[in-house]
């Protein structure tokens, strides 16, 4: 049984930073890309950034380059999005995503969820 969890969200003043985790069990990890999103009240889904099953390669909404880092350790079978400047738009549940050997912005396109993680900025 497939299960990504994540965790480190909550709330933080507009400028701080936070770490969300994403831990993955039940699948091979280093054979699946992984990918951010992120829905505030009553908006879409929307993408926020990727990573590759290596770590090799990255991409990131424009909204959040620059402030955002996506990485991996396959070793931990974890993920995490480094979050920092945080701004009150940027609230949102964050959820994680796994995609068999890719990546891409399309929520679509993912195997498994995990459950979101609730980030809320003040400012």
């Amino acid at each position: 049984q497939v299960q990504l969890a994540e965790s480190g969200g909550g709330l933080v003043q507009a400028g701080n930073s936070l770490r969300l985790s994403c831990a993955a069990s039940g699948l091979t990890f280093n054979n699946y890309g992984m990918g951010w999103f992120r829905q505030a009240p009553g908006k879409e889904r929307e993408f926020v950034a990727a990573i590759s099953w290596s770590g090799g390669r990255t991409s990131y909404a424009d909204s959040v380059k620059g402030r955002f880092a996506v990485s991996r350790d396959n070793a931990k079978n974890t993920g995490y999005l480094q979050m920092n400047s945080l701004k009150p738009e940027d609230t949102a549940v964050y959820y994680c995503a796994a995609r068999y050997f890719g990546l891409g912005a399309r929520a679509e396109i993912y195997n498994y969820w995990g459950q979101g993680a609730q980030v809320t900025v003040s400012s």
